[in-house]
């Protein structure tokens, strides 16, 4: 790696030091490794996983500690490659700025090392991984070469260690990772919406939408960029970044109800794009209306990102991935059962505003099981969109004082003091065939769980009988 691969931050080659050992830091100190840096790496956990990950890293020559953080050595490291979980108020984070240590993300690493990757790069507050999977599914259609990475789960740095590498990659960005990526720059750039979320992490709404803007950092006169028309937070984020003049680029916008690039007409059930008819809205194989507005900004991000990707021929692929596409994992997962109940895996809800989704596209009678570790977001605005189906709320966790209290004045609420099994029974004592029982949590899932994954892979053991 040459000196100039990390000149837009400022330092000549040294030591590289890596904060996390999860996915991401596992894979950018492999790749910093290929390509001849000296890397020191740090975990203050302890794991078995983390002992493998170290074993493994030591391997290839990595200087690899577990259960702490050598602050000297980051203080004198040419750069700080930080892992999306690890809090700026971390002391590793603190020591590297207090001695003017660049800080950047795997992601930045790993982009440097694909300068001619095409990328559509996705962010938001809701919807972001759906629409992931979405551009992803669609560019593979098209017969180019790409993948899913990022938040949607694979590293890029462990993409960028392929060979061959892949022409595209439809990349979901959190505002975690936005942070740290400076020289982020897409082919085209996707904001799905915004609402309130990561008040656990952040000080304000202003400081969390301050980190998505960075997806504008360096926009051009080149640049493509999808927006939500139907949210102004989205139509004006930009603004964040201190410009005083109009977004550079070419803004396309996706709605759901109104003319747009691409738009959903529910007076006949159409999706529309770029001024023509897509597909029918019933053969679009996801739930609610948020899934038709999924749908609809990949495929007009897509139509965007090449003329190769806007002729007839291409839109018929578009159409036709749109029509194969399934749910993902969970994000309002139907779980086969036998009882007669609908039980919908919706554990990726990890704030008020996913959940806010779910319950509006209810249409039968539910209750909704809410819990697990607060983020700091009232849970009042669940209320009027729950009383239109709603039986009750049950409320667990370490949320459940929170709940009760926003919504037990409100809506029926049930409070369950006991194990994630003892709330799918009361779920099942709650409901009748035809029901459906929502598993939406508006929480994340480390009260109980290591990640929403195993919270989800837990309701559907138990929504089908077996053991937790």
């Amino acid at each position: 790696m040459s000196a100039s691969r990390f000149a837009r931050v400022g330092r000549v080659p040294g030591e590289i030091a890596v904060l996390g050992l999860g996915k991401s830091g596992a894979a950018v100190s492999t790749l910093l490794r290929r390509d001849g840096e000296r890397v020191y790496a740090s975990d203050g956990g302890t794991s078995t996983a983390l002992t493998a990950t170290a074993d493994r890293l030591r391997g290839l020559g990595v200087d690899v500690q577990l259960g702490s953080h050598d602050l000297s050595r980051i203080a004198a490291a040419a750069l700080v490659v930080a892992s999306p979980g690890v809090p700026p108020t971390a002391a590793p984070m603190a020591t590297a700025r207090e001695h003017g240590v660049p800080v950047v993300g795997e992601m930045e690493v790993a982009l440097g090392a694909m300068p001619a990757l095409q990328y559509i790069a996705i962010t938001g507050t809701n919807g972001k991984t759906t629409t992931t999977a979405l551009v992803g599914h669609m560019l593979r259609a098209l017969g180019v070469s790409a993948v899913d990475a990022g938040n949607i789960g694979t590293a890029l740095a462990d993409v960028a260690l392929r060979d061959p590498q892949p022409a595209w990659a439809a990349l979901e960005c959190s505002s975690f990772q936005l942070h740290d990526t400076p020289g982020i720059h897409p082919t085209v750039g996707v904001v799905t919406n915004l609402s309130p979320d990561h008040l656990d992490r952040y000080a304000s709404v202003d400081d969390y939408y301050a980190d998505k803007a960075r997806l504008f950092a360096n926009a051009d006169a080149e640049s493509i960029w999808v927006l939500n028309g139907d949210d102004q937070q989205v139509m004006q984020l930009h603004g964040r970044l201190g410009r005083t003049t109009a977004l550079p680029g070419t803004i396309r916008t996706f709605r759901i109800g109104a003319p747009a690039d691409a738009w959903y007409d529910p007076t006949n059930g159409t999706l529309n794009l770029l001024g023509s008819p897509l597909l029918q809205r019933d053969e679009l194989a996801l739930v609610g209306d948020h899934n038709v507005a999924n749908a609809l900004t990949a495929a007009l991000a897509v139509s965007c990102a090449s003329d190769a990707f806007a002729t007839d021929a291409a839109r018929a692929h578009i159409a036709e991935a749109l029509r194969s596409f399934l749910a993902l994992p969970h994000r309002l997962e139907p779980v086969p059962t036998s009882d007669g109940r609908l039980w919908l895996n919706d554990s990726k809800a990890t704030n008020v505003s996913s959940t806010l989704v779910a319950v509006q596209g209810m249409t039968r009678p539910f209750v909704l099981l809410l819990g697990g570790r607060h983020k700091g977001e009232p849970y009042t605005a669940l209320a009027e969109s729950f009383r239109a189906h709603g039986k009750s709320v049950i409320a667990y966790g370490e949320a459940a004082h929170e709940i009760v209290r926003d919504l037990g004045a409100l809506v029926r609420v049930d409070r369950v003091d006991g194990t994630f099994a003892d709330v799918i029974a009361r779920a099942r004592s709650l409901t009748v065939a035809g029901d459906a029982i929502l598993l939406s949590p508006a929480c994340s899932s480390f009260d109980m769980f290591r990640n929403y994954e195993e919270r989800g892979a837990a309701f559907r053991r138990l929504a089908q009988g077996e053991g937790a």
